[in-house]
Parts: C-alpha cells; sequence; structure tokens
C-alpha cells in the first residue's frame, strides 16, 4: 500500500421438507415418502455488525513490490467510516463504505484523506449499479444508481442518477472501461471526474479524488478479519491486505 504512494508523490434459506397425505372414503394414505425431499440450505456466512476497532495489518504493494505491516484504526462517522493506518512512522487516512459484507475504502499518504472519495457499487441481475459513495470528513453517505445504455458486464456507458449528501438529487452519465487488472470509471454530472476500482464478485470497489487517492476493496468476515486489495491508478497489479482485529 506505502510504496505506491511514495511513488506518487506520497495514495444469506432454509429448505422446506415436503411431507403431506390425502385422504379418500375416509382412509389416510400415507406421506409420499417416494418424493425427493430438498436439503435445507446453508445461509451465508454473516458480515460482522461493524468493522470499528484496532487492527494489525499486513500486506503485498502493488506490481510485485515487497511486504509491509500496518497498525489500522477504523472509527465509525455516521454513515461512513475513517480508516487510519500508520507503517514505519507513516501515516495514511481515508474514507469506507460498506454494503452487506464488502468494504471500500478510498486514502492517501498524511494525517487526514481530505480530497478523497469512494463508491461501492453492487452490481444487478440486468447489469445495473447500485452505489454508496463516501467522501473523507463527510459522515453521511451518498446514493447512486448506474443504469447501463450500452457494452457488456462492466464495460460500457451509463445513465446515472442520485442524491448527494446535502440530500439533492442530481443525474448524469458514467462511462467504465477495463485498465489493466482494474477499471477506469468516468463521470459526468455537472462536472467531470474519473476513479479506479476493482470488481469482485457482485461488487465494485472505486477510488476517487485524483491519483494520489487509492482504493482498498475488502471482503469482512465473519470473524472480523478484513481481506482486502488495493491500487491507485497507474497500479499494473494489485497489493494484498490481510487486518486482523487485535
Amino acid at each position: 500500500m506505502f510504496v505506491l504512494f511514495i511513488a506518487l508523490g506520497s495514495f444469506m434459506a432454509a429448505g422446506m421438507a415436503c411431507s403431506g397425505g390425502s385422504a379418500t372414503n375416509g382412509t389416510t394414505s400415507p406421506a409420499n415418502t417416494s418424493a425427493s425431499t430438498p436439503a435445507p440450505s446453508t445461509p451465508a456466512p454473516s458480515a460482522p455488525k461493524s468493522i470499528a476497532g484496532d487492527y494489525d495489518a499486513s500486506g503485498t504493494n502493488v506490481d510485485g513490490g515487497g511486504a509491509y505491516k500496518a497498525n489500522l484504526t477504523v472509527t465509525p462517522r455516521d454513515d461512513v467510516y475513517q480508516f487510519s493506518w500508520n507503517s514505519a512512522g507513516k501515516a495514511y487516512d481515508g474514507v469506507g463504505v460498506m454494503t452487506d459484507n464488502a468494504v471500500a475504502v478510498s486514502y492517501t499518504d498524511g494525517a487526514n484523506g481530505k480530497g478523497c472519495g469512494v463508491v461501492l457499487y453492487k452490481i444487478g441481475p440486468n447489469g445495473s449499479l447500485e452505489g454508496k459513495s463516501g467522501y473523507w470528513g463527510v459522515n453521511s453517505a451518498e446514493s447512486e444508481k448506474a443504469t447501463r445504455t450500452s457494452g457488456t458486464d462492466l464495460e460500457g456507458k451509463y445513465d446515472i442518477t442520485g442524491t448527494n449528501t446535502d440530500g439533492k438529487d442530481y443525474k448524469g452519465s458514467l462511462e467504465v472501461k477495463k485498465s489493466g487488472d482494474g477499471y477506469t470509471f468516468l463521470w459526468n454530472a455537472g462536472e467531470s471526474f474519473e476513479g479506479f476500482g476493482i470488481k469482485t464478485g457482485d461488487k465494485v470497489a472505486v477510488g476517487f479524488g485524483g491519483r494520489q487517492c487509492a482504493f482498498v476493496s475488502y471482503d469482512a468476515k465473519p470473524d472480523g478479519t478484513l481481506d482486502g486489495k488495493w491500487g491507485g491508478q497507474g497500479s499494473k497489479s494489485f497489493g494484498t491486505e490481510v487486518a486482523k482485529k487485535k
């Protein structure tokens, strides 16, 4: 995580068993035991209710860089989370949002992540994107829906509508392009801005705010561990990070 910023210039249904019988001329027939009975399904592991706390983090840097260790503190800020790392005496700070068991963070180096933002999209069956966004220093989240108008898979063009952190509605357009192991996001909603992120399953984590802002895409495990990949604009391959609660 940290080599990148030096290089940039300091970034859950149980199945129901079937049984029954029918009555004819007052005689009750036995249950139809020949019918197959579906086995109960196993609920997916649930995410922790809160990811707040102190963690020991370790990982690998982007583009085949070396390993690192860090202390991580996750602080709840109403609708979002503040992420603060310290590694070898250097501070990094950012903003995170959570949907289901997925967490997306955007951060940069220094004592605050001013200027950085993050969006966590959930991909619908029809290819639409339902997003939750956070901005460093703002405790409320933003919502957005992107409806694809062209393209396949994640790539393509979208019409977007949303409600910003002030409660005001907006609309615009979004274009998503494959870029190395990740995707470039180009929004236009009165003003243009760019982000870069990663697709994991049916979620997409995108960081924005300039090249100084990188992103992390975490999977929040039932035991509280955060298992993630991270990177930024210009990175050719992603780094990894595992953060375990102290």
